[in-house]
């Protein structure tokens, strides 16, 4: 069976972030990655992880978040892919926090395929590799067609078709998947916007410094501060 069509048949019949998940898994297994994560991007910043191919993937997707730099950003500024064989070349300077987080978890290198939808791009693919090395031949042939496949568990986020968010310039779409993904971040921005009476930039600023500074997830410390069981100074 042709990659493409392994890749296919590992989302069919399923939908949503359950078809996303399994997806990532599939990457795993055809496209010689250790780790694959798919982010949603709006407005230059990394706002969510539809799927996933493990809880180690996960987190290491969640970090863009957290850290506000690396590649799935990097790959929907630029709308191309974002390869980087070896985060610990001499020569690699990009995303100095990020890289060196990587590096700490043994990621060597990493690969983002962004992905459209509607033409918008709304994220990216995200694969991981713990040795360095190029992704390459039929490996990221098999990539650019997964991020193609990743649009569709999107949609289906969406709970639309690709015909109306195409043709319809009052479509809430976009907007609605934006208050989707972090939706606990947001809320627990704006709890901290209400106790510590500080600029919202700056309350997010201070989650994730302290998501950074204490080795978790932002959407984990959101939790915290929901349930009020962490306060922030």
């Amino acid at each position: 069976m042709a990659l493409r069509e392994l890749l296919i048949a590992a989302v069919d019949g399923h939908r949503g972030a359950d078809a996303a998940d399994r997806l990532c898994e599939a990457c795993v297994a055809l496209l010689d990655v250790d780790a694959a994560a798919i982010s949603l991007v709006f407005d230059g910043a990394s706002t969510g992880t539809l799927g996933s191919s493990g809880g180690a993937a996960r987190d290491l997707d969640e970090l863009q978040f957290t850290l506000g730099e690396g590649p799935c950003l990097e790959s929907v500024l630029r709308c191309s892919p974002v390869m980087v064989e070896d985060l610990a070349h001499p020569a690699e300077s990009r995303w100095p926090v990020y890289r060196r987080a990587m590096l700490d978890l043994s990621i060597r290198g990493v690969f983002a395929m962004p992905v459209m939808v509607a033409g918008e791009y709304v994220g990216a693919l995200d694969l991981f590799r713990t040795l360095p090395g190029r992704l390459t031949g039929d490996r990221f042939a098999g990539a650019t067609i997964a991020a193609e496949l990743a649009g569709i568990p999107v949609l289906d986020l969406l709970d639309t078709d690709l015909h109306a968010a195409v043709s319809d310039p009052e479509s809430t779409a976009w907007a609605e998947l934006n208050m989707l993904s972090r939706a606990e971040v947001s809320q627990a921005t704006g709890m901290l916007v209400a106790q510590l009476g500080i600029e919202p930039a700056e309350a997010l600023l201070r989650l994730r410094a302290h998501a950074y500074s204490t080795g978790r997830a932002a959407t984990e410390v959101a939790r915290d501060i929901l349930e009020r069981r962490l306060r922030l100074q």
